[in-house]
């Protein structure tokens, strides 16, 4: 599975952003789907996850603000961020796993920058 992640960039405080994960390849054997963020010094952390059934879990910091979801073949993965706040400042990344008879398999995208200027 290849992802390509796309829609970061600058914006201030209280804008809103998209980001897309475009996922191609052997998307038959996606299960869940992750997105990540890294901020500056920090380590990559969870910011919400997509079930197999399409149930959504999100981080703390981020309920109310931020919506994840996906397209029914899961080749379009979204992260609809609004209220944005400059410690949502970091490296968004897309993961997707796969489902445990394709053997546990995960897959990054490259990373979007978002900065968010207060």
């Amino acid at each position: 599975v290849q992802l390509q992640a796309s829609g970061g960039g600058l914006v201030q405080a209280g804008g809103s952003l998209r980001l897309s994960c475009a996922a191609s390849g052997a998307t038959n054997i996606i299960n869940v789907i992750g997105w990540y963020h890294q901020a500056p010094g920090k380590e990559r952390e969870l910011v919400a996850t997509i079930s197999d059934g399409g149930r959504t879990e999100y981080t703390d910091a981020v309920i109310g603000r931020f919506t994840a979801s996906r397209d029914n073949a899961k080749t379009t993965l979204l992260l609809d961020m609004n209220s944005l706040k400059p410690e949502d400042t970091a490296v968004y990344y897309c993961k997707v796993d796969s489902y445990p008879h394709f053997g546990f398999q995960a897959f990054w995208g490259q990373g979007t920058l978002v900065t968010v200027s207060s």
